[in-house]
């Protein structure tokens, strides 16, 4: 009869632990991922942000402009921008949209505060995987403890 209980709660462990490497660590790490994306989208809004206003600021709009593009994979090539009062940028699914400057920074600030909403809430579902890993090593810990006890001799005084 102990025998069978002894090997039930190896069995619920055994589950448990499966559940936690198996599910709530890939969660915790896909969620994770997808909040560092964010956070390189975001730094790349704010960098553009900083382009367009050193623009403004320099009153560079209309001016020709020579610039370095980046072509993919960190590969720059020279280019002249002909006309700076305007801008392409990237709304998103591939996606771009052709703005003057002051539309394209109110743009920003509205995708950077979208950007940071997602990001909240990536880290408040982050929170909760940890605590759903954290709450399930607690009944690891116990289940360890009550097959321990199950297999120790009982002693009568």
């Amino acid at each position: 009869m102990e025998g069978e209980s002894v090997t039930e709660v190896q069995k619920k462990i055994s589950e448990y632990e499966t559940f936690i490497n198996e599910k709530l660590k890939k969660d915790l790490y896909a969620v994770h991922k997808a909040q560092d994306d964010i956070y390189s989208k975001t730094a790349e809004y704010l960098k553009l942000k900083n382009v367009i206003q050193m623009i403004q600021t320099l009153n560079l709009k209309g001016d020709e402009l020579k610039s370095q593009v980046d072509l993919g994979c960190n590969f720059f090539c020279q280019a002249k921008i002909q006309d700076t009062s305007r801008i392409f940028v990237c709304v998103g699914f591939g996606f771009f949209v052709e703005f003057t400057l002051d539309e394209a920074l109110k743009f920003i600030e509205k995708k950077v505060e979208h950007l940071r909403r997602n990001s909240e809430k990536l880290g408040r579902d982050s929170a909760k995987i940890k605590a759903h890993i954290k709450m399930l090593l607690e009944g690891l810990r116990e289940l360890q403890s009550l097959g321990e006890l199950k297999t120790t001799p009982q002693y009568v005084w």
